[in-house]
């Protein structure tokens, strides 16, 4: 349910309707909480609507889920940059950099964050222009002052007086345009706590909101402005996480592979170091796991293959693994019980592994080594019974028992 969700927010973000990949993320996640890659998918969705807000706090999510994952800080840098927080973009940056060092869009953020951090500097030292009207129309302090009015709120039922008022909040220096119009006349009144006589609109001209006062001498030449920081544009989504999974299997592979190739050679201890590094590389495989028990078992490393084949029937459970390959793990594991058979009794624990292959798989060279087991365990049974030491042994160990009773 959480895959298809999540195929549907990947869809829509590949479209360009973010909207509807944050609800299907939103989905996904309500089903898969713990899933880091939902987070950053809906972070990069949110950066794409330029909801920074939002999008910072899925990425922050991310790099607690999956702190080891450079894709997440690179969702951080995003969200970080959207909200001009330069220098913990920079940090956020720097951070992904450390995991993954040759992330061609880790460096590229850090790049712009840098850049927009040196930008930020150099206006915060230079001297703002004056605005003269620009603070009135800033904010959702500006609607409630008209709605307050009640001559305004009338106007405010008018679609191009409202269009119009939201030009200017927009951009102060739009007044000019709508000086003509007395509803915007008043509604400036209103903001600025002043009145303006009935026709004075015709001969007033509002200085642009950016212009500096005219100088009383000779201007200096004017220093050039640093160019405006460019919004962030949001990493492009890895739809899923397909690219990754094919790339690691494929490392695992070939690990497997050149294992296969010093198992066959008798090199044993090579094998163990490939199969081990493919486990690594891709525990969604059980096969490398059953593969370094077989190593272990050609070694004489018996308690050694049993682990592993107790790990991977275990992890194949998990992963709802193939039941031939849980059963080729519990056959295995059979094997090594039988090689270190010292008694009887020993043969149980085997013929039990034996016979939980089989309800897995009715594979033919299972079912003859549990035959073999049994019969070896009956040939066992008879030799132990006809020699007199190991039946003294036997009845010492009887006599103890009933004196404990």
């Amino acid at each position: 349910m959480a895959d298809e969700a999540k195929a549907k927010g990947n869809a829509a973000f590949s479209s360009g309707d973010f909207n509807t990949a944050v609800k299907h993320f939103t989905e996904a996640i309500n089903l898969s909480p713990t899933n880091h890659v939902l987070y950053s998918n809906r972070s990069a969705a949110y950066a794409s609507l330029h909801q920074y807000d939002a999008a910072l706090s899925d990425a922050k999510k991310t790099v607690d889920l999956k702190p080891d994952w450079s894709k997440g800080y690179s969702r951080l840098g995003a969200a970080h940059l959207g909200l001009h927080q330069y220098e913990d973009a920079v940090s956020a940056y720097k951070k992904g950099i450390e995991i993954d060092p040759n992330n061609e869009a880790l460096k590229s953020g850090l790049a712009d964050a840098q850049s927009a951090a040196t930008a930020s500097a150099s206006r915060a030292r230079a001297a703002p222009p004056p605005n003269l009207f620009g603070d009135a129309f800033q904010g959702p302090e500006m609607w409630a002052k008209l709605t307050a009015d009640p001559t305004i709120r009338v106007f405010l039922q008018q679609p191009d007086f409202v269009k119009a008022m939201q030009e200017i909040q927009r951009n102060p220096s739009k007044l000019n345009e709508h000086l003509q119009d007395q509803r915007v006349m008043q509604a400036l009144g209103v903001l600025l706590n002043v009145k303006f006589k009935a026709g004075g609109g015709d001969d007033m001209e509002v200085p642009e909101a950016d212009s500096p006062p005219a100088p009383s001498q000779p201007a200096k030449q004017e220093s050039k402005k640093p160019d405006p920081v460019p919004e962030p544009e949001p990493e492009p989504m890895e739809i899923t996480e397909e690219k990754e999974k094919k790339e690691k299997k494929e490392k695992a592979l070939k690990e497997k592979e050149t294992g296969n190739a010093a198992y066959k050679k008798k090199d044993f201890e090579t094998a163990i170091q490939h199969y081990t590094k493919a486990m690594e590389i891709d525990d969604e495989d059980i096969s490398y796991i059953t593969n370094r028990a077989a190593v272990y078992l050609e070694m004489g490393k018996y308690e050694d293959c049993i682990k592993d084949c107790e790990k991977a029937v275990e992890r194949g459970r998990e992963l709802r693994a193939d039941y031939k390959m849980i059963a080729k793990a519990l056959t295995r594991k059979g094997t090594a019980l039988v090689k270190m058979v010292k008694c009887s009794k020993d043969y149980e624990p085997a013929i039990e592994t034996f016979q939980k292959a089989l309800t897995e798989h009715r594979n033919p060279d299972t079912l003859k080594k549990l035959n073999d087991a049994e019969k070896a365990k009956k040939e066992l049974e008879q030799q132990e019974y006809f020699d007199p030491k190991i039946a003294d042994e036997d009845r010492e160990k009887g006599n103890e028992s009933f004196k404990q009773q």
